[in-house]
């Protein structure tokens, strides 16, 4: 894991590395993506450093979501994939937690993205079920 001295966000944050920033506050910074899938592709990143999202304090998350919001209102995109990656095998290539709002104009802008569903049995899934449902909180 990129520490905060290395990780390209974090630099980003501190004003090291320029960036065409969209919003700003205290939690959270939003900005266009220089290698976009399509116009109008944008990050929205927690200024605390983290790799996944496991590792982000829950008062630094509260903003992300409406931010993508405004992002999709601003750029007027209809069709549109929010996107947040953990680890390589999840296609994650920089370690800080961001988040991508990628706007779909047509069938060959924008993210592709590949299906592999999965049959699966209700025995297993009623399995499967109990065992997350007793790992979860009743309220956050």
């Amino acid at each position: 894991m990129a520490s905060t001295a290395t990780c390209i966000f974090c630099k980003i944050i501190k004003g090291e590395i320029p960036c065409f920033k969209l919003f700003e506050s205290d939690k959270t910074l939003a900005f266009l993506d220089i290698q976009p899938l399509s116009r109008g592709h944008a990050l929205v990143i927690p200024k605390f450093h983290g790799a996944k999202l496991g590792d982000i304090p829950d008062d630094h998350l509260g903003e992300i979501l409406p931010v993508v919001k405004k992002l999709v209102n601003a750029t007027g995109a209809e069709d549109y994939n929010v996107l947040q990656n953990n680890g390589r095998i999840a296609h994650q290539v920089v370690d800080h937690v961001h988040f991508h709002m990628i706007p779909k104009p047509n069938e060959k802008e924008g993210l592709g993205v590949g299906w592999p569903q999965q049959n699966s049995d209700m025995e297993g899934l009623k399995k499967l079920f109990e065992e997350i449902k007793v790992k979860m909180p009743a309220q956050l």
